[in-house]
Order: structure tokens, then C-alpha cells, then sequence
């Protein structure tokens, strides 16, 4: 990840907004991820297996607050660190080029053995491969890349609720391997058992999700152009903040309910389409709070820089507590403790990279993608 030191007061006040939206996203993510990491991963997208109120109200809360906005939120920063890349690149003289497709390899590996071994909903392939696209818009003026990102997420709100209407062609035989690998099986039972999973939904989550994820990046790429990343008070900000975040809110969590307690597929749709308003208002609200703090939350905020090894590690800690080969407890907790792990292994992972981060500069896994990404090009 890029790292934004801070020397003055304007490039502090840049810093905020970036960490910010990375440490509202993860958490966001996490809640989301564990719903499939706790629970099977098979069923119908359109009809929630809930075995208690509490677990109705959790599934109601997830969809209505978190169900592809915290993606959206983590799509945007892509954009933005594709913007910070190049200020970067050409600060020391680098070739830009190379230092972008050396970063969508580093990407492209990393979210193929976390897939396949891991979580089968990685998003790392996706921005790889269409980070690649990203790349051939990284000249275009602020007005082209937000008609652009704009025409993209109305195509999202159009095409993502389709995903509720494929067949489900499921085997009952994968669905009993499902169990077995991530009740009774060992680690490598569970890898095999994602690895088909990924192979299989991987393409489809290109296409489907792989238009959302351009359009944000390039509103991620424009808020860098623009200056608007640097400044949290910037009127467009104001204006998301007060046009999107309340009816996106609103008609977020009316949709979530009817998926809960009514309708079911009109319900998804709804709360599907309207992903990409209810995430323009967020970004208006994360920028209404992106201010200077004090010393706690400001390591909290740059230990929360450290997103990749965040993401990988929810990935890895979650699935070792609910598979067979870790504390098993997959199916064996109900929703709402599933969903409180999945907060708390957050929390703890954010805490050790606080510390790991008074030694080194970068996370783990963000060093890993630096050596990659720089690479043969003179850098480091």
C-alpha cells in the first residue's frame, strides 16, 4: 500500500480521508465475509437461513448497511492508490508502467492463493484484472473518469440483481463435500473444496462485480485528480453527504427488510441496485469525520493503512476459528456470534499491526506487494 507521511498540516489533513475509508471498509468487509466463512456458502443468495430473530435482525443489519457499499468504499480507494502510485512513480523517476503491472501480478497472486485456499470470494483477482483496465484510463481528464464511473455503477445497479436470478445447479454431492471438508476435513480437504469453489465463481464475480469495482476506481482516481482525497471540506463531499446518505440509507434497509421478512429476490434487488447511492453517501459521511485525533486513533488510522494484510489475515484467522482443522465451529454458532468473531479478530488484528507498525513501515503482506510491484524497476 502507499504510504502518505505526514510533514505539514495540508498533508496531514490528506492522509485522513484515506484511512479512514480503509478502516470503515475492512470492517465493513469482515461482516459481510463471515457470513460464508461460518456458514455455507451454497445457498441461495436470495433466500437467508436464519435459525432465530437475532439471526434475522443480523442478516437485516449486514444487507441494509454493508452488502456492496463497504465494497464500493474499498473499490473507491483502489482508484485512489492507483492515483497515489503514479504521484509516486513520477516523484522518483520511475517507470510508471512497470510499477502498475508489476502491481496487478503482486495482486493477481496473492488474491489466487487466498482464493484457493482461503475464501472463494476473493476481490483481489477482480482488481487485478480489472485494475489492468484502470490503467488504459489513467490519462483522462476528472470530467471523463466520473461520467465514466458514473455510466459503470448505473450498469452495476442494472446487472448485479441479475446474479439473484441464475439458476442454482448446485450438486447435492458438492453440497455434502462442503460439509464434510469444513466440519470433519483437514486443511487440505478445505483447500480443495474452495479451489473448485473459486475456479467456479470466480468469472462470474469478474463480470458481474468487475463493473462496479471500474466504476469506482475511476471516482477513486478522479477524487486524486481533482484534489478532492486531499480535502475532506470539499463542497462535493458536503453534497454526497446530504443528497445520497439518507435515501441511499433508507432505501437500503427497506430493501434489506423485504429480503428479510418479505419478498426475498425483489427485496435483494432493491437492496443491491441502490448499493452504489448509499456508498456516494457514505463517502460524503466518511469525509464529515475525517479529522485530526488524537494519539490512539491516529496509530488505530495507520495501522488501519495496513489494509491488505487486514483483509488477508480476517481471511485467514476466520476460516482456521469455524473449519474442521481449526476450532470447528463452522454452523455451529448462530449469525450474530459469527458476526461478533468476525468484529473482534478485527479488532485484535488492527491492534497487532499497531504494533508491528512501531517497527516496521509497512504491514506484512504490504511488503510483499511493494518487493513485487517494484520489482526491476530501479525502486524499492
Amino acid at each position: 500500500m502507499i504510504q502518505v507521511r505526514t510533514v505539514t498540516t495540508q498533508q496531514s489533513t490528506r492522509a485522513l480521508m484515506p484511512d479512514y475509508l480503509r478502516l470503515i471498509a475492512l470492517f465493513g468487509i469482515v461482516v459481510v465475509n463471515v457470513q460464508y466463512m461460518a456458514f455455507s456458502a451454497l445457498q441461495d443468495l436470495a433466500e437467508p437461513v436464519v435459525s432465530s430473530f437475532a439471526d434475522a435482525v443480523t442478516l437485516f443489519l449486514v444487507h441494509g448497511l454493508a452488502v456492496l457499499k463497504t465494497y464500493g468504499l474499498f473499490s473507491f480507494m483502489f482508484g485512489v492508490g492507483l492515483g497515489f502510485l503514479m504521484r509516486a512513480s513520477q516523484r522518483r523517476g520511475l517507470s510508471f508502467g512497470k510499477v502498475y503491472r508489476n502491481r496487478m501480478i503482486g495482486l493477481l497472486l496473492l488474491g489466487l492463493a487466498h482464493g484457493l485456499l482461503f475464501f472463494p470470494g476473493d476481490i483481489l483477482v477482480i482488481y487485478a484484472v480489472t485494475g489492468s483496465i484502470l490503467y488504459l484510463f489513467r490519462d483522462w481528464a476528472v470530467p471523463r473518469l466520473v461520467r465514466v464511473g458514473a455510466i459503470l455503477l448505473i450498469v452495476q445497479a442494472i446487472i448485479i440483481p441479475a446474479l439473484l436470478f441464475l439458476p442454482d445447479e448446485t450438486p447435492a454431492a458438492f453440497r455434502e463435500f462442503e460439509r464434510l471438508a469444513l466440519v470433519d476435513g483437514s486443511f487440505v480437504d478445505a483447500a480443495t473444496f474452495r479451489s473448485i469453489g473459486f475456479a467456479v465463481t470466480v468469472p462470474v464475480f469478474v463480470v458481474f462485480q468487475g463493473v462496479s469495482a471500474l466504476g469506482w476506481f475511476c471516482l477513486g482516481l478522479a477524487a486524486v485528480k481533482s484534489g478532492m482525497i486531499d480535502n475532506a471540506d470539499h463542497p462535493l463531499w458536503r453534497r454526497a453527504r446530504h443528497i445520497c446518505l439518507l435515501p441511499g440509507l433508507a432505501l437500503s434497509l427497506l430493501g434489506a427488510a423485504i429480503w428479510q421478512w418479505g419478498a426475498a429476490l425483489p427485496g435483494a434487488a432493491l437492496t443491491m441496485s441502490i448499493a452504489p447511492l448509499a456508498t456516494l453517501g457514505y463517502l460524503g459521511g466518511i469525509a464529515a469525520i475525517a479529522r485530526p485525533t488524537g494519539p490512539f486513533m491516529a496509530r488505530v488510522l495507520r495501522a488501519g493503512g495496513s489494509s491488505l494484510s487486514i483483509y488477508l489475515g480476517q481471511s485467514i484467522v476466520l476460516t482456521t476459528i469455524f473449519s474442521g482443522y481449526g476450532f470447528g465451529l463452522w454452523e455451529a454458532v448462530d449469525r450474530v456470534t459469527a458476526t461478533l468473531i468476525a468484529i473482534a479478530v478485527t479488532v485484535a488484528l488492527i491492534a497487532l499491526l499497531s504494533l508491528w507498525r512501531l517497527w516496521f513501515r509497512q504491514g506484512p503482506f504490504e511488503m510483499v506487494l511493494r518487493r513485487i510491484t517494484y520489482a526491476g524497476t530501479g525502486g524499492c
